[in-house]
């Protein structure tokens, strides 16, 4: 899991935290890393891996809606 205090959430981070917790993003892969934002695929292919690594989004293991973790949404919420 990543130190998400010593990298620090982005912007852009938040605004995905945001839209998957207002159940606006999907999963496109079965890798789990791959979104997909309002019907569209998320331009900065790294962010949903890497918010998946640090455990702020579950993306199970199939295609589907994704998810805030607890710690995502305590994030969020702190923001």
């Amino acid at each position: 899991m990543m130190n998400t205090t010593a990298n620090p959430l982005s912007y852009r981070d938040r605004a995905v935290l945001r839209a998957v917790a207002a159940g606006r993003c999907e999963i496109a892969d079965d890798t789990g890393g791959t979104l997909v934002v309002d019907g569209r695929f998320l331009s900065d292919q790294f962010t949903g891996p890497r918010l998946t690594a640090a455990g702020l989004i579950h993306a199970g293991s199939h295609h589907g809606p994704a998810r805030l973790t607890a710690s995502g949404e305590a994030l969020l919420e702190a923001a």
